[in-house]
């Protein structure tokens, strides 16, 4: 195995590990009822507030440059080793508590260190093959956000112990890292600049860019978030309430894990046909496959189970291609600062859905809610087909 097949090998087992704590809320939240009441609001903030912190946290790391300024592998073992720290946290303070929350928001800040420094590592490896490369990571980050469903139903009721794997994944990957190289074409990337920002609205392609991310941000983490929690109110209409909470958790993972290998061949294809054009034939899908699950609800559990896993796999391959159209339509000098602040709104963005949702629930249903998502990937669609007009052209 030559250096640059074990070092991404390593960064690809270190983001899954490292990542696997994002959602951790979400797995065990059922089971963590049973023992506490926590009040929807509080059930949202557990989740929301991880995305809150990784905005901070991806702003701060970009102006101060520290991938910059030190060793991009010493910089994911800290906020590694600090993400799991506060893992081990939520065994500590109350469940749904302000302790409980911040520890969430802490949990995003360092995961900022984890997931963007992946990024940068990997591209280092590389310049032919950066599509490939970008979707085996962000196909990590997908695998990553799925494991907690797993482990969560390998440990059935016991969320405990489910939180207390999670956080040593997180631990193992931050010493993982330690072992991996960088590539030859690491390079500093620029810093961000609030100058560039006005570039995100007066070039077209940037724009229509980020118009298209931010529809598939829309859905993207408040389904992540919620699909567990919706398939076990989807499945106790027709089955006991254990047998629901562990289907619900299997499908949670498969919907989520299974994207990540879309990602894969979503990257190997974009290259061949098209990055915008992927985004365009991802979106469909998952617009199809969010009104399917809301069509199914409550029905026969393996019907609704397939509808949420279509869902999942279609949800996630467009997502690296549009940092890929971001960079590819952006000055390079300023592309780095670009593709922060896409970043940084997009997940901004998910504060507002994955808080709002279980409110719209509780005004509605959740067929309401998964309708109400598959406004994302339409309003995606729209400004991607926009942005393929300019190619066809020619501006």
């Amino acid at each position: 195995m030559n250096i640059k097949t074990r070092s991404i090998l390593i960064l690809v087992i270190a983001q899954v590990s490292a990542l696997s704590l994002w959602f951790i809320s979400s797995a065990v939240l059922p089971d963590m009822l049973r023992d506490f009441p926590i009040s929807a609001g509080r059930q949202a903030a557990l989740n929301s507030a991880v995305p809150a912190g990784f905005v901070v946290g991806a702003l701060a790391s970009a102006l101060l440059g520290l991938s910059d300024r030190f060793d991009p592998r010493r910089l994911f073992f800290l906020c590694a080793c600090i993400a799991s720290l506060s893992g081990y946290a939520l065994l500590v303070f109350e469940p749904g508590g302000n302790a409980s929350i911040f520890m969430r928001f802490v949990t995003g800040a360092m995961l900022a260190g984890v997931y963007p420094v992946g990024m940068k590592i990997a591209v280092g490896w590389g310049k032919e093959d950066r599509g490939l490369l970008v979707g085996l990571l962000v196909g990590a980050l997908t695998f990553g956000s799925a494991s907690p469903h797993l482990v969560a139903w390998m440990g059935e009721a016991d969320w405990q112990t489910t939180i207390k794997i999670v956080s040593s994944f997180t631990l193992l990957s931050a010493l993982l890292i330690l072992f991996s190289s960088l590539g030859p074409h690491h390079a500093k990337s620029p810093a961000f600049e609030m100058s560039s920002v006005t570039q995100a609205w007066t070039n077209k392609r940037v724009r229509y860019a980020y118009l298209g991310y931010f529809g598939h941000m829309w859905e993207l983490y408040a389904m992540w978030a919620w699909i567990g929690v919706a398939c076990y109110a989807s499945y106790s209409l027709s089955m006991s309430e254990s047998d629901a909470i562990s289907f619900s958790k299997i499908t949670a993972f498969l919907a989520i894990g299974l994207g990540g290998i879309a990602c894969f061949f979503g990257g190997y294809w974009a290259d061949i046909i098209g990055k915008a054009r992927i985004t365009i034939i991802a979106m469909a899908f998952s617009f199809t496959g969010a009104i399917l699950t809301a069509l199914t609800f409550g029905g026969p559990p393996w019907i609704t189970f397939v509808a949420v896993v279509i869902w999942g796999i279609a949800i996630i391959p467009d997502s690296p291609q549009f940092s890929a159209l971001v960079a590819d339509g952006s000055p390079p000098e300023i592309a780095g600062s670009l593709m922060t602040f896409q970043t940084a709104i997009g997940f901004a963005l998910t504060i507002f859905t994955v808080q709002i949702t279980p409110y719209v629930v509780q005004w509605t249903s959740w067929p309401t809610v998964m309708i109400i998502m598959a406004i994302g990937p339409l309003f995606g669609i729209y400004f991607m087909r926009k942005l393929e007009q300019l190619d066809e052209i020619g501006n």
